[in-house]
């Protein structure tokens, strides 16, 4: 098992250089640039503008200079924000869509796997019916619809919950509601249908039929046999999941103004600040690979049956 823990966390490295180049290369090669803007700058001016930012040395002098910079930990500096670099931008923003994110999955997996029981064990009933209904919308109906829905409803309707804001805003911890929900919806969806059709599997299996004949109460069958082998397929959903749930957050910080990085993503997509579209594509990919990585161990862990060679 140590050897497989280590294994993994050195295959990181190869992972992160093909991402960091593929991405280097590909967002220099895309058409336009931070200084392409619509007003004419002169051409004075531009040529010491590249010279601050190295631009005008070859791509691959360009390419091995940022790579030496983010060995460093050093992002670069951001050609919009010109005041900040892309290291500060990220650890003021980062947090935030963490907790978001952090947050709206746990929701997710609470409910989700509520749903997925209670569905499983009342296999064709009214609840099993209501809970996957509730799933097939939690995937059908994208984010930027639940959002604004949930706003008419809870914030202009019934003036219960503010329509927008942080925890910083004089409505406090009540303005995570509405963004918490609405990110944790289609997780919700996915955890309940995998959980349910996981459960049904295991029900049918052979051990469980030889637990039920031995006598064994039911709530000690369902918690300590079924779940436990019907939990690996949404183990396995989580890390993804929780990369997913971060970038996906983008929309969701749109709809509701949270200060989160989603918010400097897309500013800098459209303004083609280089340094910061690299800086959001590294933190990204570094919590997918993280996190796939932890769902690797946990996995081992939950099924010792497999074996790591």
């Amino acid at each position: 098992m140590l050897r497989f823990i280590i294994r993994r966390l050195l295959s990181i490295i190869p992972t992160m250089f093909v991402i960091v180049t593929l991405s280097f290369f590909l967002i220099r090669f895309a058409p336009g640039g931070p200084f392409s803007s619509e007003k004419k700058i002169p051409e004075q001016v531009l040529q010491n503008i590249l010279k601050k930012y190295h631009m005008d040395w070859p791509l691959y002098k360009q390419y091995g200079y940022y790579l030496y910079d983010l060995l460093h930990g050093d992002l670069g500096p951001s050609f919009r924000y010109q005041d900040q670099t892309v290291n500060e931008l990220i650890a003021a923003t980062m947090p935030v869509s963490i907790t978001l994110g952090t947050l709206s999955l746990g929701l997710a997996v609470i409910l989700g796997l509520l749903a997925g029981i209670i569905s499983a064990l009342r296999q064709n009933r009214l609840s099993d019916y209501i809970a996957m209904s509730f799933a097939v919308i939690g995937i059908t109906v994208p984010l930027f619809v639940i959002g604004p829905v949930l706003q008419l409803v809870f914030a202009m309707q019934l003036n219960w919950l503010p329509a927008s804001g942080w925890l910083n805003t004089r409505a406090g911890w009540k303005t995570l509601i509405l963004p918490m929900i609405t990110l944790a919806f289609p997780y919700f969806a996915y955890i309940a249908r995998l959980s349910r059709g996981s459960i049904l599997e295991v029900l049918r299996s052979d051990y469980i039929r030889t637990a039920r004949a031995k006598g064994l109460a039911e709530p000690v069958v369902i918690f300590k046999h079924v779940l436990k082998g019907a939990l690996l397929p949404v183990v396995s959903y989580l890390g993804p999941a929780f990369s997913g749930i971060i970038t996906g957050s983008v929309v969701v910080e749109q709809v509701f103004k949270v200060p989160g990085v989603g918010q400097i993503f897309i500013q800098s997509a459209l303004n083609r600040d280089y340094t910061l579209i690299m800086g959001d594509i590294i933190i990204y990919s570094l919590i997918l690979v993280i996190m796939n990585f932890v769902v690797d161990i946990v996995y081992g862990l939950l099924d010792p049956r497999i074996a790591y060679k």
